[in-house]
C-alpha cells in the first residue's frame, strides 16, 4: 500500500488526521508508534527526526510528510477520496485554514500543556504555565462559542479540516477545562462525537484511555 500513517490512537493530532482519512475513504496503512518502544522511536526518527506524529510516508512518491494539516492538505491534494476537508473556493479555503490554526494554537497546545504537567515529577510542575494555559483556553472557549451560533460546522456547511482539528481538541480539553456554561461549544462538541468518522477514532482510542493522566 502506498501510503502509511506512522501514529498513535490516543493522540489528539493523530486523530485529527484519522478522522479526514475516515471521511475521505482514502486507503493507508496504520502504523501504530510507541515513543516508549526504543526500536519504534529510532524508526520514528529515521523517518521524521522531529520525532513527533502523525507521519504520513507516501511510498509511490518517495515523500515524508510530517505535521497534521500538511498531511490533510496533501492527502486532499494527490489523494482526493469522496471528501475533500479543504473547500475548492479560495475564500472559503483561507476559513477552514484559519479555524484549524486557532483549534491547534489555542485549543491542542494549552490543553497539552495542562496534560504534559500532568505527566512531570512533583518537584518539576510549571503551576504558573498551567494557569496561563488554563486562561488560554478560556478565552478560546469564548471565541468558539461566538463563532458557533447557529452554526453545524466551523466553516460553511461541509464538514472541513477545521472540524477534524476541534474534535480531539475539544474532547480533550472539556477533560481539563471543563466548557461549564458555552452552551453552543458544547453542543458543537456532541455533534463532533457523533460523527461517524471520530467515533471511529475515538473507539480505537479507547484502549490506550488509562493513560491519558486524570
Amino acid at each position: 500500500m502506498s501510503l502509511k500513517l506512522y501514529f498513535h490512537p490516543l493522540s489528539s493530532f493523530c486523530q485529527k488526521v484519522l478522522i479526514a482519512l475516515y471521511e475521505s475513504g482514502t486507503p493507508f496503512e496504520p502504523v501504530m508508534v510507541d515513543l516508549g518502544n526504543p526500536k519504534e522511536r529510532e524508526a520514528l526518527l529515521k523517518l521524521w527526526p522531529i520525532g513527533k506524529f502523525p507521519v504520513l510516508r507516501d511510498e509511490a512518491e518517495a515523500r515524508t510528510i510530517p505535521e497534521s494539516s500538511i498531511v490533510i492538505e496533501y492527502l486532499d491534494a494527490h489523494y482526493p477520496g469522496k471528501a475533500l476537508m479543504i473547500p475548492q473556493d479560495a475564500e472559503l479555503a483561507r476559513q477552514v485554514r484559519a479555524q484549524d490554526r486557532f483549534m491547534d494554537l489555542y485549543l491542542q497546545l494549552p490543553m497539552q500543556k495542562i496534560v504534559g504537567d500532568r505527566l512531570r515529577p512533583a518537584d518539576s510542575k510549571d503551576p504558573f504555565g498551567v494557569e496561563e494555559a488554563r486562561a488560554r483556553l478560556k478565552t478560546a472557549y469564548g471565541v468558539i462559542e461566538s463563532n458557533m451560533a447557529g452554526k453545524t460546522w466551523a466553516v460553511g456547511d461541509a464538514f472541513t479540516m477545521a472540524d477534524c482539528a476541534a474534535a480531539p481538541a475539544l474532547f480533550y480539553a472539556n477533560k481539563v477545562q471543563p466548557f461549564g456554561e458555552y452552551k453552543a461549544m458544547t453542543r458543537y462538541c456532541e455533534r463532533l462525537m457523533e460523527r461517524p468518522s471520530y467515533k471511529r477514532a475515538l473507539e480505537e482510542a479507547k484502549p490506550y484511555f488509562h493513560l491519558f493522566p486524570q
